[in-house]
């Protein structure tokens, strides 16, 4: 059973908007750690995931195999996207669709955009419920706080003395609100923060990835290695004719 002075005791003497704002902060506390939650699961999981996945696709015979390994063993699907792009613009070589007018490299680059551009949106969601929660909690305390130091001046403006029984009910409110609103933001700042960094460096291997996997792609068009052929003939000519050309001059 609560005490005259325990924090339910002063909770349940406030009013409707006292109420109000204390379930809010409750939910907005529930949201907070669930999204901590699994958020830090998914976050984990892909750095764990992320380089195993990479390392069985170069390890595959061709780009459709590794593309196979990949899925499953990205259970994030954050990875495993940008292979399935650099597979899709490396098979659309056949003459009859429109595509294929386009250079393979200009395909990837295209594809593995759009596709970094889904993993990064699944890295980022919910980053702005943490961030609001945490910026706006001790606003919402604070609003709390001001309604409980109402409610003090209201009992001495009709009490007509600031006598310690009079205003103990209220001013405890007050303080609670605004412990409540900072029990709320810390952790949402602090995960803000860990989870930010968590992001930003799966989002850095995301990047070297789709490096890689576009420069493997511009390295299989034939096209692109005729033109650098035809463009330094010297290059690619057979030594014995270079070594014969020097004999007769």
């Amino acid at each position: 059973m609560a005490t005259s002075s325990g924090i339910v005791h002063y909770l349940q003497q406030g009013d409707v908007v006292t109420h109000a704002v204390a379930w809010l902060l409750l939910a907005m506390s529930i949201a907070s750690w669930c999204f901590l939650l699994v958020k830090s699961w998914m976050l984990l999981r892909a750095k764990r995931q992320g380089p195993r996945a990479v390392t069985r696709l170069w390890s595959a015979p061709t780009l459709a195999d590794g593309v196979a390994s990949m899925r499953r063993i990205d259970r994030e699907l954050l990875f495993a996207p940008l292979a399935e792009a650099a597979l899709q613009a490396s098979e659309a070589d056949m003459p009859t669709v429109l595509l294929a007018r386009v250079e393979r490299g200009e395909r990837a680059l295209r594809v593995l955009r759009q596709a970094m551009s889904a993993s990064q949106r699944k890295l980022e969601f919910g980053q702005v419920l943490l961030a609001s929660i945490g910026s706006t909690a001790p606003f919402v305390g604070l609003l709390g706080t001001v309604w409980g130091i109402y409610h003090a001046l209201e009992r001495i403006t009709s009490g007509g003395t600031a006598q310690i029984e009079n205003v103990a009910g209220p001013v405890g409110e007050a303080l609670i609100m605004t412990a409540f609103g900072l029990v709320v933001a810390i952790p949402a700042v602090i995960a803000y923060n860990v989870l930010g960094r968590l992001a930003r460096q799966v989002a850095e291997d995301l990047d070297g990835f789709a490096h890689d996997l576009h420069a493997y792609v511009c390295a299989a068009d034939p096209r692109r290695a005729a033109s650098s052929a035809s463009a330094d003939p010297a290059r690619h000519a057979v030594p014995g004719a270079v070594a014969t050309g020097t004999e007769v001059a």
